[in-house]
């Protein structure tokens, strides 16, 4: 039976996302967070293997306490067990020391076949923590999956969804995989899921409970450093010209031809 982690992340639902101009970090105090959306398509393709393989599945989320709620959320999904990865040391991490973190839970964890994750997350929108798991753990890895074919005892068949269609892959056990939205539409928690959700153990690994570098965590540990913060304006600038009438027309068009050709368009 496959042992599936799926680390999935809590993000703000609304777009005013707010910066920290000192820390270069984001606010998250206040904000409503939701399970990542692009990490449900990585919980289905898991659920998907657990119902036709048979599979042990895990979601795991690094944050501070309330993290816990997108734990219990996937658990209602379907998902076996969850893990919150938890610690104020843990506070301010870029993608190099979060990748870095959840890659040393999933050893902690141990025997871990496979790891799913989502293409990336939407308030970084990097796509760096799934190949970074990956690349801490020494496991291969196959990005932008868009369809697992075929699973045999030792490797698994995926369809990656590249710029001219898609590349055909086998990828041995144990292995990391980002999934994209083809892969799969992701279900609702259940009623019995939900139950179940509620009275579910979530065991939290902290900074002592791993065997974790204090140089590699949070802030300090982060190579990112944001050194200025600025919201960009959007401006538009032009002429408008009322194109009423036969003459307004005609002098409209006399116009945008001048224009093109002050551009050399014409």
């Amino acid at each position: 039976m496959l042992n599936i982690v799926v680390p999935i992340k809590q993000v703000p639902e609304t777009s005013n996302v707010k910066m920290d101009p000192e820390k270069g970090t984001m606010i998250r105090d206040g904000v409503e967070a939701v399970i990542n959306p692009l990490d449900l398509y990585a919980i289905e393709a898991a659920l998907r293997l657990k119902e036709t393989q048979g599979a042990s599945v895990t979601a795991m989320s690094m944050g501070p306490p309330p993290a816990e709620t997108a734990i219990r959320q996937a658990i209602a999904m379907g998902c076996d067990a969850g893990i919150l990865v938890s610690d104020r040391k843990f506070g301010g991490s870029d993608t190099w020391a979060t990748s870095y973190t959840l890659a040393q839970a999933i050893r902690t964890v141990g025997n871990v076949d496979l790891v799913i994750a989502g293409e990336r997350a939407t308030d970084g929108d990097t796509a760096q923590v799934g190949p970074g798991i990956a690349a801490w753990l020494d496991l291969p890895l196959a990005t932008y999956v868009a369809r697992i074919d075929e699973v045999t005892e030792t490797a698994l068949n995926v369809e990656r969804l590249v710029e001219e269609g898609y590349q055909l892959l086998e990828i041995p056990f144990p292995c990391v995989l980002t999934v994209v939205k083809e892969i799969a539409a992701p279900r609702l928690p259940t009623l019995g899921g939900k139950k179940r959700s509620r009275t579910q153990d979530v065991p939290v690994y902290t900074a002592d409970t791993m065997e974790l570098d204090p140089a590699s965590l949070g802030l300090k540990g982060s190579p990112t450093k944001v050194v200025k913060i600025a919201t960009p304006k959007v401006t538009r600038g032009g002429t408008v010209v009322p194109a009423t009438g036969e003459d307004g027309v005609m002098a409209a068009v006399d116009q945008l031809i001048k224009f093109l050709e002050t551009r050399e368009l014409v």
